[in-house]
């Protein structure tokens, strides 16, 4: 089965997911590449990426994505299945995650969601809900209300119909909005209401979710290591053959840490340097938004590790503490 493609999609039972699946997380640079490969050999299991970048073809030095070795090693899914310029939702990656685990335990292996992205990691954990098709009509009346009145316009639209999303949203979210306003449009219910049901959470003894954890000074020296070598491996290269490949790119393809800042480069808004010491800070903010997440989510067991810790031990480590799940 094509892998963008989820022919008789039905969603697996939360509970079966977090009582056969494995998970590894963590903030950017925190090692997870390796680990996840010896699990996985450990397991007898096939990586299921949960990474929002991996899924783009040609963005490959600046989201260290596995290597072709490494994915020849172990079975990757869910990696090279979308092109820069294509939009890509959450309740897509749902649906090909969902698809992808049906496959792999059909050949009696094991599953390993890998990845930083923790919006697909709770929908997986928790489920998502899919709410009403597309009205493309409706959208296209708000988007002409929106030009015509802007911003704020629309967000006070939303708060009398569901202050709760209106309260969750930037003026700004134009796309979540419009889909707050569509969902209540088209069910007479706030969309904010809808999805609690999908907010029931699991206790971390009850689940093999793992999020690797170092210092923050260690993770700060991680960081800048790992942007250096994206320089010095080719990302404005890289960057360049996208450009010239295609005209324009999604937006989340766009704004991605390392890809915003190398186009800015290209495009003479910033020196080298300021490309580089950027797409630093850039990375170190969005590594603490990952760990607030994930600190939230009562499913992770944060696995704390120190500056020269070894992937065997950590191994070891995860498949005792596995012992408490289940």
């Amino acid at each position: 089965m094509s892998e963008s493609e989820t022919p008789n999609y039905k969603a697996i039972p939360v509970a079966e997911i977090i009582e056969r699946c494995w998970f590894l997380t963590g903030a950017t640079a925190s090692g997870k590449t390796a680990v996840s490969l010896e699990l996985a050999n450990r397991l007898d299991a096939e990586i299921v990426s949960m990474d929002s970048m991996a899924i783009y073809r040609l963005m490959d030095v600046g989201t260290a994505k596995p290597s072709v070795e490494q994915r020849t090693a172990v079975s990757h899914h869910l990696i090279d299945i979308v092109d820069p310029d294509e939009m890509f939702s959450t309740s897509r990656y749902h649906e090909m995650a969902h698809a992808a685990v049906e496959e792999i335990w059909s050949r009696g292996k094991k599953v390993l969601f890998v990845g930083g992205t923790a919006l697909y990691l709770k929908a997986i954990l928790r489920g998502i809900f899919q709410g009403p098709p597309a009205d493309w009509e409706f959208r296209k009346e708000v988007e002409t209300d929106l030009n015509q009145f802007g911003d704020e316009y629309l967000h006070q639209r939303l708060q009398l119909v569901d202050p709760v999303s209106a309260h969750n949203l930037h003026p700004n979210d134009h796309r979540r909005i419009i889909r707050a306003l569509e969902v209540f449009k088209t069910t007479g219910k706030p969309l904010s209401h809808l999805q609690l049901e999908f907010d029931q959470s699991t206790a971390a003894e009850d689940c093999r979710v793992f999020a690797l954890r170092h210092a923050r000074p260690i993770l700060h020296q991680r960081i800048e290591q790992r942007v250096t070598t994206m320089f010095e491996k080719g990302l404005l290269d890289e960057v360049k053959e996208i450009r010239a490949k295609y005209a324009t790119l999604s937006r989340t393809a766009a704004q991605a840490v390392g890809y915003k800042e190398a186009l800015e480069y290209l495009d003479g808004q910033m020196t080298m340097e300021e490309a580089v010491e950027r797409m630093r800070i850039r990375t170190r903010r969005f590594a603490r938004h990952q760990e607030t997440w994930f600190r939230g989510l009562t499913e992770c067991r944060m696995v704390d590790l120190d500056s020269e810790f070894e992937t065997d031990a950590t191994v070891d480590r995860l498949m005792e503490l596995s012992q408490t799940a289940g």
